[in-house]
């Protein structure tokens, strides 16, 4: 395993926001109709990591909690983007969730799938925590905008983060920020699974110290 020594472990504000800004670039499928579920699904069924991620919409009162509202699933040359709340029946999207044979990596899972879990239960499969896996190299900034910033080479814009994920008709810049997520989740796995660093299941019954912050300011 690489040495922590080799790498930072942590990165200033001022230096992620000195690096050029890069988005996903590649096709994204937004699924917002029933009849297009059993298609994306039957896609996605056939890649063997998934960048994962949920959006939400945001709560600015204490006490809010709105059921997630967006699944990011991105693959190695697509970004499919489930708008749950429109969608009539999600068990397809359950049993992908749920299969052990494909690898779903994203930061700051644990209340992502808690609150997937609300909308219909699913026992988790094969899901990784992507800060888990830095911090084996000690690294204090486990959030997904440093983590790229540190690994990749370049930053991701958050200036979608606090819209409303929950209406039907998603902006171009949610759509933007929503599979970039996803896709940079699925970079950084491969990133750290190319570094040999090791790959720990998600359990349900542990809470990862890096769950708590979603993304870094």
């Amino acid at each position: 395993m690489p040495s922590p020594t080799t790498f930072p472990t942590t990165i200033a504000r001022e230096q992620v926001n000195a690096l050029p800004l890069a988005r996903y670039e590649g096709p994204i499928n937004v699924v917002a109709h029933s009849r297009d579920v059993h298609a994306a699904v039957d896609y996605l069924r056939d890649e063997t990591l998934l960048g994962f991620d949920t959006e939400s919409r945001p709560s600015f009162r204490r006490g809010d909690n709105h059921p997630v509202a967006l699944l990011q699933l991105a693959g190695a040359e697509r970004v499919y983007l489930f708008q749950l709340q429109l969608l009539e029946n999600l068990e397809p999207v359950y049993a992908l969730l749920a299969d052990p044979s494909i690898r779903k990596a994203g930061v700051a899972i644990r209340d992502d799938i808690r609150k997937l879990q609300e909308l219909g239960p699913f026992e988790p499969g094969n899901f990784v925590e992507i800060s888990d896996m830095s911090r084996r190299l000690e690294i204090s900034n486990t959030g997904l905008r440093n983590l790229c910033a540190m690994f990749l080479g370049y930053r991701v814009s958050k200036g979608a983060q606090v819209t409303n994920w929950a209406k039907p008709d998603l902006t171009q810049a949610q759509i933007a920020y929503a599979a970039t997520d996803a896709w940079v989740s699925r970079m950084l796995y491969l990133k750290f699974a190319g570094m040999g660093l090791p790959v720990e299941e998600y359990s349900a019954q542990e809470k990862p110290e890096g769950s708590r912050r979603r993304n870094d300011a």
